[in-house]
């Protein structure tokens, strides 16, 4: 049996049909392009932000940060291709891409399209590739702090990312971070040349001018006076780093970044300072239990410590925990350690190598790596290893 479609019918089915003919929908501004970005960066989205970069370049190629944008993507792309990470797509074969270098440069002097005045964070990243030229990467870095204390004077604009105070705190820690990069170098590939130790010390006495209570400028301080012999003052000057943000929240600004840690507890077990350093490390791998260098360190540390109690010294925090209890520790961290540098192919080999190293030490000691199925099997002395009955009604569950 058949129905007529009413009038009222034909209306109704008529007001929910789309039209045919499109909208024009108005381009998201630029703007809005680059904040987009900087999530999908802060985000580690490498792949979908090189897509935004790519909208912003060709309505504006000149765009200046989002020229800076797209050599960062470059760079971590070629990080993540030398780790093959299989969670982001390598992106290399696109005609715009560049190599980083390439992009940066653009930047800067005397590039044609470099803007004016230059970027400060070109600068710094061309100097973190320039790893194969300490003096060139030194006069990068300063190029970049000239530009920045000339902001902090205001006799240069402000970056377009910060504004006001937010801008002068971003770029004073940016400022020490460049410095303490710069101590770095002057510490390893060219600690030989005469004028190591007082560059060394000028840089520092200018990162104490520039904010006087940085914990990463202090802990680059203590670095120096481990080099120079005075362990009792830079033991103060990690304690005075640590101070300073050991009571902080994990999600606080004023933390130092988990490299900023680590390299503290670097320091630390130098210093035979091995309970405040597990405290640091403990925090580390509660954030991120997939740091690599976290559980070398941790692993390295419960060494030293089972290494010190067997020789009879006394450990701070240790309680009752034997010398052996702590190599059993130290190899299930180093296991581990082992284990995520391998399956994630972690770039630095020094720190796998001394894992192996260290891993066959203890094999020899004895302390062999630990299955499943050893979980929960140890009898302790003097028990008969009674078995218990699973339906026991007295066993508590927590």
């Amino acid at each position: 049996m058949g129905r007529t479609r009413t009038k009222k019918a034909q209306r109704a089915l008529k007001s929910t049909v789309v039209s045919t003919n499109p909208t024009v929908l108005p381009q998201p501004s630029i703007e809005s392009l680059v904040e987009k970005t900087q999530i999908l960066l802060a985000q580690c989205n490498y792949e979908l932000a090189y897509k935004f970069v790519k909208r912003i370049l060709e309505r504006d190629p000149t765009h200046v940060e989002a020229r800076e944008m797209l050599g960062l993507v470059e760079l971590e792309n070629e990080n993540v291709e030398a780790a093959k990470a299989a969670s982001l797509v390598c992106i290399k074969s696109d005609a715009l891409l560049t190599p980083p270098a390439q992009v940066f440069s653009t930047l800067i002097p005397p590039s044609p399209t470099a803007p004016t005045p230059p970027s400060a964070s070109a600068y710094l990243y061309l100097a973190q590739l320039t790893d194969d030229d300490p003096n060139k990467a030194l006069e990068l870095y300063r190029n970049a702090l000239n530009l920045m204390s000339s902001q902090l004077k205001g006799k240069t604009p402000a970056s377009h990312e910060f504004k006001g105070p937010e801008m002068e705190e971003h770029t004073k820690k940016t400022a020490v971070r460049t410095i303490i990069a710069m101590v770095e170098i002057w510490m390893s590939d060219l600690c030989f040349e005469p004028q190591a130790e007082t560059e060394c010390e000028s840089l520092l006495k200018l990162a104490f001018e520039l904010d006087p209570e940085n914990p990463e400028a202090l802990s680059s301080l203590a670095s120096v006076r481990i080099s120079q012999q005075r362990p009792d003052e830079a033991r103060d000057l990690v304690q005075r780093s640590w101070a300073l943000w050991k009571d902080l929240e994990t999600d606080d600004a004023a933390l130092p970044p988990i490299s900023g840690r680590l390299s503290l507890t670097r320091l630390m077990l130098e210093l035979s300072m091995y309970s405040q350093a597990l405290t640091i490390l403990n925090g580390v791998l509660a954030s991120d239990e997939q740091e690599v260098e976290a559980w070398y360190l941790q692993g390295w540390c419960f060494f030293l410590i089972g290494d010190a109690l067997k020789e009879g010294q006394s450990i701070e925090d240790v309680g009752e925990l034997t010398w052996q209890d702590m190599k059993r520790d130290a190899r299930i961290a180093l296991e581990q350690c082992k284990e995520l540098h391998v399956s994630s192919e972690h770039p630095d080999e020094q720190i796998l190598e001394h894992v192996k190293e260290l891993i066959g030490e203890l094999e020899s000691q004895g302390f062999h790596a630990t299955t499943p199925d050893d979980e929960g099997e140890e009898v302790q002395e003097g028990e008969e290893g009674d078995w218990v009955d699973e339906d026991d009604s007295d066993i508590e569950m927590s």
